[in-house]
């Protein structure tokens, strides 16, 4: 996809952004960043991210602490082909990691494992707990340099599963274990342990977390790179469509809760209720392309074909494209995405 000559030394503006989970669809979120780090035009202050939403966080903050811009798309783009099934795995690692995507796949033998979920436990279905993306993520982040660079803020949330509530995790304290902690579905791997405490995939508590955005940040502007649809037109019919749709509301409802926390607290502001406390105005804006992405199905987020990964890339790219186009002047002068209208 052809896309503009980027400007010479262009104007920049700072934003946060917000990186949803979705699985495989996190390689649209790949296709986003790399479209944005290739403009130049936009400074990242903070970066919150859940699930496939934190490995993209780490890596293009791994990438930016290596090389700047292009070091985050270069290390993007190592990542993706190094998670992809025909990517380089061990034959077990791609043995084990087949057979857990297989679980959501939409076929006869798929549903029948779907709908024997309640007697199969992640140590049952893996009793190795081997998890691949684990050795990528290992392999290609230096989790030590990381944790002592500081161009960049990293939120990374989980799920405390003993307490069911949300986790950040922030870049000095970051480890690989946490990130996986992140990334982790409880029906597919088992709990991991970050000091005792077991947690779970960050998507049930905060899909993305925005708000420490609001105290640990000086910048206003949050952009949500939104790959899990809120609306999804029809009722689901199979097994895999049923348990994704509600992946997808569950996945989702921290983060309308959120918007109606912004929302209200914007009115307050306008009202002038809370003049001289802490509280900020938060513009939002979001980068999407849900009627591309919805085409695939809920069940294409458990793909691992890179051919996929890339095809989802260049949608991310597109809509990154567009959304600079339409909406870079009215970044740190107004919200483009209206919350009301979201919340309804």
């Amino acid at each position: 996809m052809s896309n503009p000559a980027k400007p010479t030394n262009p104007p920049q503006k700072t934003v946060n952004l917000a990186l949803q989970g979705g699985g495989a669809h996190g390689a649209f979120t790949w296709g986003v960043l790399d479209r944005l780090l290739e403009d130049g035009r936009l400074k990242f202050d903070g970066m919150s991210g859940t699930s496939a939403g934190a490995m993209n966080a780490v890596n293009v903050a791994e990438g930016m602490r290596k090389g700047g811009a292009e070091g985050g798309r270069a290390q993007l783009a190592k990542f993706w082909r190094s998670a992809s099934i025909d990517g380089g795995y061990a034959p077990v690692e791609r043995g084990v990691f087949e057979g857990l995507l297989s679980f959501w796949n939409a076929t006869p033998a798929a549903t029948f494992l779907q709908q024997s979920a309640g007697m199969l436990s992640p140590t049952e279905m893996n009793p190795l707990n081997i998890n691949p993306l684990r050795d990528v993520l290992a392999k290609l982040v230096d989790f030590a340099a990381l944790r002592a660079s500081d161009h960049l803020k990293l939120f990374i949330a989980a799920t405390n599963v003993e307490t069911g509530k949300v986790r950040v995790f922030h870049r000095p304290e970051l480890t690989c274990e946490m990130v996986m902690a992140s990334a982790c579905l409880p029906t597919i791997f088992r709990a991991v342990q970050i000091d005792g405490v077991p947690y779970w995939d960050g998507g049930y508590m905060g899909n993305p977390v925005l708000f420490p955005f609001f105290t640990e940040t000086d910048t206003s502007d949050v952009v949500l790179i939104q790959i899990n649809p809120i609306e999804r037109k029809g009722t689901p019919d199979t097994v895999a469509e049923i348990l994704g749709r509600i992946d997808e509301i569950t996945f989702n409802s921290s983060l309308l809760q959120e918007f109606r926390a912004i929302d209200f607290v914007k009115r307050l502001i306008d009202d002038g209720r809370l003049d001289g406390t802490h509280y900020k105005s938060v513009r939002m804006h979001v980068i999407e392309a849900q009627d591309e992405l919805n085409k695939f199905g809920a069940a294409s987020r458990m793909r691992s074909d890179y051919d996929f990964f890339v095809q989802l890339k260049e949608i991310g790219r597109g809509a990154a494209q567009k959304f600079l186009d339409a909406h870079f002047d009215d970044i740190g002068v107004k919200a483009t995405l209206d919350l009301q209208e979201a919340l309804v």
